[in-house]
Formats: structure tokens, sequence, C-alpha cells
């Protein structure tokens, strides 16, 4: 049975750092494609980050040079590294995985969740910037 279980979510203010994690099971994690997406209010998901197998990764334009993501497929464990937050980096973060070893799922905009062509996903984890 997968699972993906977010953590690291908070409220900080303008400026801060936070580090979100999730960890996978029941899968091949080391051989899929991972990503992190976030939804705010009653929006569609925006895909935030992607990490496929080999390391490629892309990002969103509205946080580059602020997010790093990371995998350590040792602790099957996804990793976001947000710094310099801002007040529209609030909402609910997901992470997802596909099965694919390449990622397809576009970043930067919204985008339904079938759309996506992620297979799974975890529960997500709440951001809040405010001050």
């Amino acid at each position: 049975q997968v699972q993906l279980v977010e953590s690291g979510g908070g409220s900080v203010l303008p400026g801060e750092s936070l580090r979100l994690s999730c960890a996978a099971s029941g899968y091949t994690y080391s051989r899929s494609c991972m990503g992190w997406f976030r939804q705010a209010g009653g929006n569609k998901r925006e895909g935030v980050a992607t990490i496929d197998a080999d390391g490629k990764i892309t990002y969103a334009d509205s946080v580059k040079g602020r997010f790093t993501i990371s995998r350590d497929n040792a602790r099957e464990t996804l990793y976001l590294q947000m710094s310099s937050l801002k007040p529209e980096d609030t909402g609910m973060y997901y992470c997802a995985a596909d099965l694919r070893s390449r990622c397809y799922a576009p970043v930067g905009w919204p985008i339904s969740v079938h759309d996506s062509g992620m297979d799974f996903w975890g529960k997500g984890t709440l951001v809040t910037i405010s001050s």
C-alpha cells in the first residue's frame, strides 16, 4: 500500500524558513518522480517543484532561488526547503509520486489532480505565512 506522509508545515512570519518532509513507502521510491504541489483556498493545485529519479529538478518561477527540493533515496524521503517565505506561499502543501522515472507534471500553474499525471498523493501539510 502506497503511503505519502507530509510533515513540517506551520505558521511563520514573512522572510522566515520552513522545511517540509514527505515519508514514502509501499513502492519503488528511488525509481519514481516526486513532486511538491500547493493549493490555496478553493484554487486548483499548483506544481511547486519536481525531481525525477535521476535528480533532474524543475521549479515554478515563483519559487526559484527560494525553495530547494531534494530526495533521500535511502530514507525514502522527499524534502522541500523553503526560505524567504512570502504571504503568497500560504497554502496546503502536498507531496505526490509519479511511478514513472521522469517527471511530466507541469509546474508553475494550476492543474487538476487528474491532469497532473501524479499517481499518488499525501494528505498535505498546512503552511501559513502571515505577519
